[in-house]
């Protein structure tokens, strides 16, 4: 009897599941202007459908009672089995994005081509094929998520860049003598903190960079391993600082401009990791006065002395604001005002923004704001007076810095979390970006009392950033329109052009103001020169800086282009116009 069974198999719930798969991995990356939580559909989507599979296979299939029991209890074994030896960073994401999904797959593939042989031989061949599927995850480690929600594996044995630098140092902190002539550039950081002096962007330089790197290509200085982390740099003349994960240690890091030598190394025992951002750090130090601040991602906000690095003071942000570490860590950069250093927290009540005494690290006041947020404090001056705004969920705050009274509650409630900066347009308006599903915004403020109020000028959802920040010339914002470059017109909040859909991924931008230019690292470690022209996309050159994700904002001093990522970090020498 060549027949399985009296009746035919019922192939059709399978085949949808299996489709219901490829729509929750592949559709989420063709959408431009989906909501902030579209990432869920192809992290978690898949693993759904195969157990929808699953149930229909047990339920409706129609094939024997054991043979549908047998498979069921087979699938739920190997899969335990397979998590138990798999690396442990493959049982995060990778297990309901590949490991569940590959053998699934292959147990249907298997069940719908052998539907007309005997139970016996269909059931073997399927049942081996899930059990190959399971194991391949064996032999892999998790190397993190892209923002299109691809997933970087690597071979199993590799040694990562983050586990050579402790193996080479051990661990432990590391500091030396530093030549004066390496100091002199404390007085008057050239690029200070997060996104550079005014957190705009812009590189405010005087020197004239050449226009086409396809003539003239950037030269490699240096390139070195580095943790994880997706911190910037601070720069102050012949020192660059930054942070990195090593291993169960938070570290600031402090290199050597010219030869990026490590000069010294201050760790705090904590180590943050989530499935999308992967491990470390996520602020960026800050420079000011006499001090370095940086806020580590598990909630440690340390004051160290920049020419050293020894710790001045260090507070736990978590015992302060009461609460937990966000679910993608704390990432708010430090901002210096007189001697207060402020840092997000998002807390309960009245202790989402805090501002401590840059002496003592003592808790001068706090001022409520939303529960999400991924911004950093931004100082900025409006109709002539210097405010602190922050971004959160629930909206845009304005407070004074000396005291923490708030000047502005402006309320645009977000179902997600705010990442990009607020920028300053025309003395008195405010541009707010929100991230995917919701857009861009400008508000007009005027005086109100002893604060303002705010009124809104235009709604876009030509520019939406998800924590990719955007620059501002000449009454245009030049950003990242989800995965795709743009350009948009700051009076109407239209767009001009859109352009770059498979060069950029979630890449970062700044701008050489006074040569018209834009630098682009983009997700894949490229750096891209573009004009600064609201007329159109025009790449300038572009070549590859970086290996590895590269989510991180890149810097540049005079001609010295300073890049990184969660693995390296390298400096090349930009050509300068004749």
């Amino acid at each position: 009897m060549s027949a399985c069974s009296s009746s035919p198999l019922r192939l059709w719930p399978l085949q949808l599941c299996l489709v219901g798969m490829l729509l929750c991995q592949w559709v989420p990356k063709w959408i431009d202007d989906g909501p902030t939580l579209l990432w869920i559909v192809p992290v978690y989507g898949p693993a759904l459908c195969c157990f929808l599979l699953m149930l229909c296979w047990v339920c409706c299939s129609r094939a024997s009672k054991r043979e549908r029991w047998l498979s069921l209890v087979a699938w739920v074994v190997g899969l335990g089995l397979t998590v138990a030896l798999m690396h442990p960073k493959m049982r995060e994401s990778p297990l309901v994005m590949q490991t569940i999904p590959v053998g699934t797959t292959l147990f249907a593939l298997a069940a719908m081509a052998g539907s007309r042989w005997r139970p016996q031989k269909r059931n073997l061949v399927a049942l081996v094929l899930m059990l190959l599927g399971f194991s391949y995850s064996l032999l892999w480690r998790y190397g993190g998520m892209r923002g299109d929600f691809e997933q970087d594996y690597v071979w199993r044995w590799q040694t990562s860049v983050e586990e050579q630098l402790v193996n080479r140092s051990g661990g432990q902190q590391t500091s030396g003598p530093v030549p004066e002539s390496w100091l002199q550039g404390l007085a008057a950081p050239e690029w200070p903190e997060f996104r550079g002096a005014g957190r705009s962007g812009i590189v405010k330089s005087a020197a004239r960079y050449a226009t086409d790197w396809e003539a003239q290509s950037p030269e490699l200085l240096w390139q070195i391993p580095v943790g994880p982390g997706w911190s910037s740099f601070a720069v102050a003349g012949q020192l660059l600082f930054t942070q990195e994960q090593r291993g169960l240690l938070e570290s600031v890091v402090c290199y050597q401009a010219e030869s990026g030598a490590e000069v010294w190394v201050q760790s705090v025992e904590s180590r943050f990791d989530e499935p999308l951002g992967g491990p470390g750090p996520r602020a960026t130090p800050t420079l000011a006065g006499e001090g370095l601040y940086a806020q580590g991602a598990q909630g440690w906000l340390m004051r160290l002395d920049p020419k050293t690095g020894r710790v001045v003071w260090q507070t736990d942000i978590r015992k302060v604001a009461k609460r937990e570490t966000p679910m993608w860590g704390f990432a708010s950069s430090p901002l210096v005002v007189g001697s207060l250093v402020m840092v997000h927290a998002s807390g309960a009540d009245d202790l989402g923004l805090l501002a401590f005494d840059t002496g003592t690290g003592v808790l001068r006041w706090s001022s409520a704001t939303g529960d999400q947020s991924y911004s950093s404090p931004q100082l900025m001056t409006i109709d002539g007076e210097s405010v602190v705004a922050i971004s959160s969920n629930e909206g845009v705050d304005l407070f004074d810095p000396n005291t923490g009274k708030v000047r502005l509650r402006y309320a645009w409630p977000f179902k997600g979390y705010r990442c990009a900066q607020p920028q300053v347009v025309d003395g008195s308006s405010l541009i707010i970006a929100s991230g995917l599903g919701a857009g861009t915004r400008r508000i007009r403020l005027s005086k109100a009392g002893e604060g303002w109020s705010a009124e809104e000028e235009w709604t876009s959802r030509r520019l939406k950033p998800d924590f990719n920040d955007f620059v501002i010339f000449e009454g245009h914002a030049y950003g990242f329109d989800d995965k795709i470059f743009t350009c948009i017109d700051l009076k109407t909040g239209e767009r001009t052009w859109k352009r770059g859909r498979y060069q950029y991924g979630k890449g970062q931008v700044i701008l050489l103001r006074d040569s018209k230019l834009l630098v682009v690292a983009s997700e894949r470690g490229e750096a891209v020169m573009l004009k600064a022209d609201p007329v159109g996309h025009q790449v300038l050159g572009r070549f590859q800086a970086l290996k590895g994700k590269t989510w991180n904002h890149p810097v540049v001093v005079g001609d010295r282009l300073y890049l990184r990522n969660g693995e390296q970090a390298a400096c090349y020498r930009l050509p300068m116009a004749e």
